[in-house]
């Protein structure tokens, strides 16, 4: 017959004689970890959801030529100036394929993409509607932003006289795929498209605004030869966008934004959510450890008889603290087992009652093995820290006074 390790036995012992304060504590520790897992691969999923959406159809930084100013000067007995914008017109950036090539060369840039973009109109038979061109590198822009994830209808090509324009652009104007439409620049120039694709990107507003044509050709229709007016950036790490901005706008001298000014509330409200995970994962944490101290102290003084009489036969301080860590780790490493199945079990619950408004999936119910291990190492040193107390006291108790209590 296997005999156990004296600590590992007597520790097993007083877990069965307590079952129901064992039942009660692993039912806490199974909560806590299941809450744990649960909530972090939540909201890191919901988080991935919303960054992916929001900022799939955009760069993570842009570049432009600096705004011009008008100064006027107020007569000779005033001292102020009026500083105000032009008028709004096209400025195209200073020798940008030198940039181009710079800003590809920076640490964390993963993709460089040239673009020209102007306001103009989109009409076909007594149709007319407001639009921005989009002169564009289809291979390049592509790196930047996934487009062909997002197209309904036909492909994503802006070669020639090809044109891809948005869902309700194509509602507004009645147009599909192959069709002819005419496009119009604020000074009258115009050129005639084929709708070679048509993109639906979740925004209504840029679906109807948005159009995209060939660099070259857009060069041609805004009077722009050679140049662009923006340049735009795809970066490996999405929150350190703001820190790569700021030394490029030094280096170029071109006002450079990055998604972290543009969607400010964004940003917020993400670091909001991180900051309610980390707050419940430490109130859990700390109900925890709280709970598990609590019976091990009660159960010291319970069995102050029984450990005076171990310590009278020999048994010593060492081994009975390990008794007490024994059970501590016990509550921590069977809890985060149970707990990391019962987080499953929510998230495929959950998964199946939310989905988004397209009827895809709002959350998988796959675990993150990084999280649910992480928990679990949690769990298990909560468990032993919170034994720690108990075991020490345990440990320093006199056989003598033990056994005469």
């Amino acid at each position: 017959m296997l005999r156990l390790p004296f600590a590992l036995m007597v520790s097993l012992r007083y877990l069965r004689e307590g079952r129901m304060q064992t039942v009660l504590i692993l039912a806490g520790v199974t909560a806590g970890v299941a809450v744990i897992i649960f909530l972090t691969t939540l909201i890191s999923q919901l988080q991935a959801s919303i960054i992916d959406k929001t900022l799939g159809s955009q760069a993570h930084i842009v570049l432009k030529a600096a705004q011009a100013v008008n100064r006027t000067t107020l007569p000779s007995d005033q001292t102020a100036a009026i500083i105000q914008p032009r008028a709004q017109r096209l400025r195209a950036i200073d020798q940008w394929s030198a940039v181009a090539q710079l800003v590809a060369q920076t640490p964390g840039v993963l993709a460089v993409s040239p673009m020209l973009s102007g306001a103009g109109f989109a009409a076909r038979a007594d149709a007319s509607q407001p639009i921005a061109m989009m002169g564009i590198d289809s291979q390049a822009y592509q790196r930047i932003v996934r487009m062909e994830k997002y197209l309904k209808a036909g492909r994503f090509e802006v070669s020639g006289a090809n044109a891809v324009i948005g869902v309700e652009l194509a509602k507004d104007l009645g147009v599909t795929v192959g069709d002819k439409v005419r496009l119009v620049t604020m000074d009258g120039r115009n050129d005639l498209f084929s709708i070679a694709g048509i993109f639906d990107i979740g925004n209504r507003d840029l679906n109807r605004r948005w159009v995209f044509i060939s660099v070259k050709v857009a060069q041609t229709l805004l009077d722009l030869p050679g140049g662009i007016t923006q340049i735009d950036l795809r970066v490996a790490d999405l929150f350190a966008a703001e820190a790569i901005a700021r030394p490029l706008q030094a280096q170029t001298g071109l006002q450079v934004e990055s998604w972290m000014q543009s969607n400010a509330q964004l940003l917020s409200a993400l670091n909001s959510q991180s900051i309610s995970n980390n707050l419940i994962r430490a109130f859990v944490t700390v109900i925890v450890a709280v709970g598990i101290a609590s019976v091990l102290v009660v159960s010291v003084v319970q069995k102050q008889k029984e450990i005076g009489i171990l310590r009278a036969m020999g048994a010593s301080p060492q081994r009975i603290m390990a008794v007490f860590l024994l059970q501590g780790g016990f509550y921590g490493l069977l809890g985060s087992a149970l707990g990391s199945g019962l987080a499953l079990g929510l998230l495929n619950f959950f998964s199946r009652i939310t989905r988004n408004a397209d009827g895809s999936v709002l959350v998988s119910p796959d675990l993150d093995m990084a999280v649910v291990l992480s928990a679990c190492a949690l769990a298990l040193g909560v468990g032993l820290l919170a034994a720690a107390l108990p075991a020490r006291r345990a440990a320093k108790l006199d056989p003598v006074q033990a056994i005469r209590v």
